[in-house]
């Protein structure tokens, strides 16, 4: 994994863009000579919502609807 000064990122942050989306080699950017981020190339584009991956992954146990406390415990009809 190459790493980079950030002055230097900072001069040729195109190039270097360009260059990790072409071979997907991720670079790591230095400050100080240390490690402060990694620039790498994105994973995978999600198409559509993030909750379509969800779908067949809950299993309803009982009445959804129905409050999950007893009417007669409720805080606001105590007063």
């Amino acid at each position: 994994m190459e790493t980079i000064k950030a002055s230097d990122f900072k001069a040729r942050c195109l190039a270097i863009l360009d260059r990790v989306s072409a071979t997907g080699e991720p670079v790591v950017i230095l400050k100080r000579g240390r490690p402060v981020a990694e620039l790498g190339p994105v994973r995978s584009v999600a198409v559509g919502f993030p909750q379509s991956g969800l779908a067949g992954t809950v299993t309803v146990v009982g009445d959804i609807v129905e409050p999950a406390v007893a009417e007669q415990e409720w805080e606001a009809l105590q007063r």
